[in-house]
């Protein structure tokens, strides 16, 4: 043991579950917990965070190496946000030095420093404020120069002075000469002018929430905010955010995709004369560091985000708010698999702030916390203004001919529309032109040659694709196996249902949102404009469109493959499916005309339909938390799911067998018998899946912290890939 050395803690990253020990040289300042660090790792250096520091370690002098360089000069993560990280590393069982990797902009990993270069201000000095505009006569550009610039005393970009004033340029250096005008470094955040909107009256429940809000603000409690579609959960953000900019602190604001950002964003920057940083992985590195740093600083008053931005570092945070905490997407699937809603929730705890879940759809874990009285429930059960909720009804699909996807009271509803020029929308979560490609001569099915699973038709490009591990190749012309030119698409995609409208209805204006379609930055938002513009009648598209998006002429949603949830083996498949479908019947008749949704199914007495058509989501709860209290599922149990991939056939169930034995018999723990993976095959590897299950979730943990520890240390969990997943959103 090494005794009287300043020895630093530093998180590398890893794979491996520890922190490790560097020595201080004597002409560096010791590193404050949160500050990064480049120290030798292996042949390389690397960049690590300091964690903390001890007087002694547990290896010999000689082992111990010196760290090479301390790159801030003070800590970029506060102590919380490091006790935070800590957390998160001890409850999802994943290495720290990941972990902190993970809540760091990718440039910072490389060692970049934190700086935000942004464009010049031009702003007037104190002589410049006091100067008359009427003695500039002579001169009428510099004349509008001084009155724009006593107007925007905060200073006024390049850009805007350009849209202003032409050829403004030699007039700004005279009167920067004069004394009249300052230049600064501005912030590096986009420059956006959006007119400035009055906030509405507010229904008595909302008022109720907003007022539960910022009561809470300045301790720590959870609220969930369950409202209908419609029902202004946003206007609730927006006023209950109110308080806390005129405090001079900093709300976070999570939402599930980078889809739902824009429009929300437009919505803030209309109520709020604020800087406000927006982080998502549709940002350049650049852009992402900007707003990291901009909230670091406290510059950006609201941080605007998608799951990683619940790392943010934001010094005067007081409110978090979680936009469709139900989504999955708020779970991180590969690498550090956290959910931030539940992370938000921890870091609400430790800040001793008021953290709020918004859904129209809550999951059932928080609906039965809200339940349990661990959560406050606040509820909007009415829509703003004049609307209704739509009528819902189902089209019995055993009666009915499709023609292309569509049954003939679909294509009736959808020609009314376009006869009262109000707009429709199509929901259906399969993109490309046709799941399978079939030969009619010999039965041969297109198979992706990597995966378990057939290539998708895309008939724009001529191309088959799976939608798996991304293989491609060109359209068939002929069967690989007969030779017959008799192939044939096999059921529906969205890019199918498009090329079906413009033959049935071939007056209307027809769009479609999907990942294919939309893979253009901004293309995604162009879309929803022309549909605001009142140029689109018809949208179809998959799950970018069931939420988040106001469309106040859009009357009719079809549904055309309702029954796809009904059919999965993870017991979570009804509850997604029932807020999918709540989440894209809510698009209908949000404004002053009444909405209609029709959904073509083959089960229309099931009871996820009667949920839907009734608008009940609560009587849905109740009954799926029923099934799964009988069940054992969550929120009655909790749930790890040990993950293994190979390239060799057998390996990852071997490996699973190998794990299920030295797990033993845990007290409180059920292992479940290894199985394949529902998709085995995937990307060339073979994969599998062992479900641990607990009654209590300290037991779950006290287990897989000693099982992690075993298998790491074990060579052959060397020979696969493999992830410890808690709290698994899905089981495939």
């Amino acid at each position: 043991m090494t005794a009287n050395l300043s020895v630093v803690q530093v998180a590398v990253p890893s794979p491996l579950t520890r922190r490790f020990d560097y020595l201080l040289p004597a002409d560096l300042a010791i590193p404050v917990p949160g500050t990064r660090v480049r120290v030798p790792f292996g042949r390389r250096e690397v960049i690590g965070v300091v964690l903390g520091h001890a007087a002694t370690s547990d290896l010999p002098p000689e082992k111990l190496k010196p760290i090479r360089r301390v790159l801030d000069s003070e800590p970029l993560l506060p102590a919380t946000l490091v006790e935070l990280l800590g957390w998160a590393s001890s409850y999802y069982h994943h290495p720290i030095g990941e972990v902190m990797q993970a809540a760091l902009p990718v440039l910072l990993r490389r060692g970049t420093a934190p700086t935000m270069s942004g464009a010049k201000l031009y702003l007037p000095t104190e002589a410049g404020r006091q100067s008359s505009p009427e003695a500039f006569k002579r001169s009428p550009v510099q004349q509008r120069l001084v009155e724009l610039l006593q107007r925007h005393p905060q200073g006024m970009a390049a850009a805007m002075l350009g849209a202003a004033v032409k050829n403004w340029r030699a007039p700004m250096q005279r009167l920067i000469s004069q004394g009249l005008v300052q230049v600064q470094e501005g912030s590096c955040l986009p420059v956006r002018t959006v007119r400035q909107q009055a906030a509405p009256t507010l229904l008595p429940a909302q008022v109720t929430a907003v007022t539960a809000i910022q009561a809470a603000i300045g301790q720590f409690q959870c609220l969930l905010l369950h409202g209908i579609t419609g029902s202004g959960k946003t206007e609730v953000y927006l006023q209950a955010i109110e308080a806390v900019v005129a405090r001079g602190r900093q709300a976070l604001v999570l939402v599930p995709e980078i889809g739902l950002t824009p429009q929300l964003v437009a919505r803030f920057e209309s109520r709020f004369q604020v800087p406000i940083a927006v982080m998502h992985s549709g940002l350049n590195e650049s852009e992402r560091l900007c707003a990291w740093e901009a909230g670091r600083r406290g510059e950006a008053a609201i941080v605007i985000g998608t799951r990683s931005a619940v790392f943010a570092p934001l010094p005067r945070l007081a409110l978090i708010l979680i936009d469709e905490e139900h989504d999955a997407s708020f779970k991180q699937q590969d690498g550090f698999r956290y959910h931030a809603r539940d992370v938000a929730i921890k870091r609400a705890r430790l800040e001793d702030l008021p953290v709020v879940l918004g859904s129209a759809t809550p999951a059932l874990e928080s609906m039965h916390n809200a339940e349990l009285g661990r959560y406050r429930l606040l509820t909007l059960a009415n829509r703003t203004g004049n609307a209704q909720p739509p009528r819902v009804q189902m089209l019995d699909l055993k009666r009915l001919k499709l023609n292309d996807g569509l049954s003939a009271p679909l294509i009736e509803a959808l020609q009314d529309r376009l006869a009262r020029r109000e707009q429709s929308l199509l929901f259906l979560n399969r993109r490309g032109f046709a799941p399978v490609l079939m030969c009619h001569d010999c039965g041969w099915l297109a198979p992706c040659k990597r995966c378990d699973a057939r290539l998708t038709i895309h008939q724009r490009s001529q191309t088959v694709r799976c939608h798996h591990c991304g293989a491609e190749a060109p359209l068939p012309k002929v069967c690989p196996s007969c030779q017959s030119a008799n192939l044939h698409g096999i059921g529906e995609g969205t890019e199918r249902i498009e090329t079906s409208l413009a033959r049935l209805l071939p007056n209307a204006r027809i769009d479609r949102v999907d990942r294919d379609s939309t893979r253009r930055k901004g293309s995604l938002e162009a879309i929803f404009q022309r549909v605001h513009d009142g140029v689109v009648d018809i949208l179809v598209g998959t799950q970018m469109l069931t939420k988040g998006h106001d469309f106040p002429n859009l009357t009719l949603v079809g549904v055309l493959n309702a029954d796809q949830g009904l059919y999965s083996a993870d017991f979570r498949s009804e509850e997604r499916l029932v807020q999918q479908l709540v989440q894209v019947t809510g698009r209908a008749g949000r404004a002053d005309k009444p909405g209609t949704v029709l959904i073509q199914t083959y089960h229309p007495d099931n009871p996820v339909f009667a949920a839907i058509a009734h608008h009940d989501y609560r009587e849905f709860a109740r009954y799926a938390l029923a099934e799964r209290e009988s069940a054992g599922y969550p929120p009655y149990a909790y749930l790890a799911l040990l993950r293994a991939e190979s390239p060799k056939p057998d390996a990852a169930l071997d490996f699973l067998n190998m794990a299920h034995t030295i797990a033993g018999n845990p007290n409180g723990v059920e292992l479940m018998d290894p199985v394949p993976s529902p998709m085995e095959r995937r990307a060339g590897r073979y994969r599998a899946q062992l479900l641990v299950q607990a009654g209590e979730r300290r037991a779950l943990h006290a287990f897989l912290e000693t099982w992690r520890a075993m298998l790491e240390n074990d060579k052959r969990a060397r020979q696969v890939r493999w992830s410890l997943d808690v709290d698994p959103v899905d089981l495939y």
